[in-house]
């Protein structure tokens, strides 16, 4: 298949964040099987997703591995003017369908251009390595990327995350966190208010603290000009709590994000944060014994990429990508977590972060084409015997 067929293919699959992956999962497997290429899969304990990886070429050190996410955001409430699992070509230019830039192109890419991979006479294996639940949090990458690391006998040595980048490189990612605080207070008569504890109003000064918060780190020059914005950002986006206007609320919540440049610590920030909620609790409690705040991690941390200039992965995506401007995001990716098990990582990868997550999600073919060359280019450099 080439890699519009390829691409049609994996839209097909209507596998969402969250849910059993296992029917594109072994549609991959089979086509790696197909070829020779046995495929090893990283199952979650219940036993209905997996992530997966393997190898093409020789066991031997300083490999590159190829990381992509198997799983898509819902298209429930978004207006479509087509069918979203049905990759569809309206004459444009453009490949529309969910997953079609993020990130089912690059996995596409990785897939059409595997025949070429097993013919070239490879000095430096390249891997797949295809991950579940990107979407809602980057869970499944740490254990892919640790599976790799312990189960062959040789090391790779670079990572490269196909995140949608217009295949410039990209060599930082803010780190990200989601926390859920809840706050009990106590219910009465709004005339009241100064007897009881209000959930609502206690909830706003949590959120006044963090934005305080934010502003005292770009105060502190806490400041990192790769990035938009070049600070660190906290992000207060569902709040709810409360029954009536006259009411007072023993019950709030509310979901907040963090995103920190290299040079920030996400749980310094957030144990400063608990630290402010253990001193309210102190003081409340003296007006309601049965005053909290509660803190839930809405999913483990994702960590930052932070790639240095002269890291040789910078030198090989600038050749094989054929783009020399390197460039930083804030969304959140898996590069970090590759980098963290000793990985030099790295993301570039064919489409715009632009069109992800949106109705009418498309890739364009141009872009689809740019990927596969740069897949031609890395065959080309790990089949030199100067590669290192």
């Amino acid at each position: 298949m080439n890699v519009e067929e390829v691409l049609q293919k994996l839209v097909s699959f209507p596998v969402l964040g969250g849910q059993s992956n296992l029917s594109i999962l072994n549609w991959i497997k089979e086509v790696l099987e197909s070829r020779g290429v046995t495929a090893y899969l990283v199952p979650n304990k219940e036993g209905n997703k997996a992530s997966l990886h393997c190898r093409i070429g020789p066991e031997v050190d300083g490999g590159v591995i190829l990381s992509g996410h198997m799983d898509v955001v819902p298209v429930e409430g978004q207006e479509w003017t087509t069918d979203p699992f049905v990759l569809t070509d309206k004459g444009d230019g453009k490949l529309y369908g969910r997953g079609s830039c993020d990130m089912k192109g690059f996995l596409a890419c990785c897939i059409a251009a595997l025949p070429q991979m097993l013919e070239a006479d490879l000095k430096k294996p390249i891997y797949f390595a295809f991950s579940y639940d990107e979407e809602i949090g980057c869970l499944a990458a740490p254990e892919l990327a640790r599976a790799i690391r312990t189960h062959y006998s040789e090391t790779p040595k670079y990572a490269l995350i196909g995140e949608p980048s217009m295949m410039e490189p990209i060599v930082g990612q803010k780190g990200i966190y989601i926390m859920e605080t809840y706050v009990n207070g106590s219910a009465g008569h709004s005339s009241r208010i100064k007897q009881e504890v209000s959930a609502i109003h206690e909830t706003m000064r949590l959120i006044l603290w963090l934005e305080n918060k934010m502003d005292e780190l770009i105060k502190d020059n806490r400041i990192d000009d790769r990035f938009h914005p070049p600070h660190s950002s906290i992000h207060i986006g569902l709040v709810n709590g409360g029954i009536a206007p006259n009411v007072i609320a023993d019950k709030a919540y509310f979901y907040w994000d963090l995103r920190t440049i290299p040079m920030d610590d996400i749980q310094g920030i957030v144990s400063d944060f608990e630290t402010y909620c253990r001193q309210r609790e102190k003081e409340l409690r003296k007006i309601f014994p049965g005053f909290a705040i509660k803190n839930v991690e809405h999913h483990p941390s994702v960590p930052h990429l932070d790639t240095k200039a002269d890291d040789d992965i910078v030198d090989l995506i600038k050749r094989i990508s054929g783009n020399s401007k390197l460039d930083t995001v804030s969304y959140a990716a898996e590069a970090g977590q590759f980098a963290n098990e000793g990985f030099q990582a790295a993301i570039c990868g064919p489409g715009s972060i632009e069109q992800a997550h949106r109705a009418d999600e498309f890739i364009a073919k141009d872009q689809l084409q740019k990927g596969m060359v740069m897949m031609n280019k890395l065959i080309e450099e790990l089949s030199t015997a100067q590669f290192s």
